[in-house]
């Protein structure tokens, strides 16, 4: 199936809630870095894509109506291309914020090491990160200009019509009239908060055998 959205927002700008959403307003699956964890191979694909050599985009996504979050959103310009009839969601938020969860989070020391230890995944996530950022993740001043940067080109790059800027702290009512569907009963899905991180990250490493 073509993919029917694409997420261009950096991870932890609440990728995981908005993919969880997307899921229940039917455009899922929603492919996110879980996902890569999960399939066999994804970790070459990804890193291939990331060094800029030739991919089979309809076999990454094949059985996903969405993609959101790492690896997925470093590549949006060409899944927009790919997939024309796709909607493009730029999910934001405070920058500060943002540079302090990744450091918690994804660009975490601890964390960091568990991707080393699976040598496919470190060769992804150099060669993926690699398009966004250029200076150490740890460094707050040019990390946090990378994030703007990224996101100013996202803007200068998709239509306004094709895009939507988005804060999950929102809520359902302006992703569901950007996507032309109902709002659903219930609250909006709340995942991935900084604490639950790294206990989700080792146990899906570990599930696949992979440390």
């Amino acid at each position: 199936m073509p993919l029917k959205v694409i997420g261009a927002g950096l991870g932890r700008t609440g990728t995981m809630s908005l993919k969880l959403a997307l899921e229940q307003l039917g455009f899922g699956p929603c492919y996110h870095m879980v996902e890569a964890i999960n399939r066999p191979g994804a970790f070459r694909l990804w890193a291939k894509a990331g060094r800029g050599e030739p991919v089979d985009w309809e076999e990454i996504f094949r059985g996903f109506a969405s993609g959101v979050d790492f690896p997925p959103c470093a590549f949006y310009r060409e899944l927009a291309r790919i997939y024309p009839g796709a909607k493009v969601i730029l999910t934001e938020r405070d920058p500060d914020s943002w540079f302090d969860s990744t450091q918690a989070t994804i660009f975490n020391p601890a964390t960091s090491e568990r991707i080393a230890a699976v040598p496919d995944m470190g060769e992804m996530m150099r060669a993926v990160a690699g398009r966004v950022f250029t200076a150490p993740v740890s460094d707050r001043a040019q990390t946090i200009a990378a994030f703007h940067r990224h996101n100013e080109a996202v803007k200068r790059d998709i239509p306004p019509g094709r895009l939507l800027v988005y804060d999950v702290a929102q809520g359902w009512e302006p992703l569901c009239a950007f996507l032309g569907v109902s709002v659903p009963d219930g609250p909006f899905p709340k995942a991935n908060r900084r604490e639950d991180f790294g206990k989700m990250a080792h146990g899906l490493l570990e599930e696949r055998g992979r440390i």
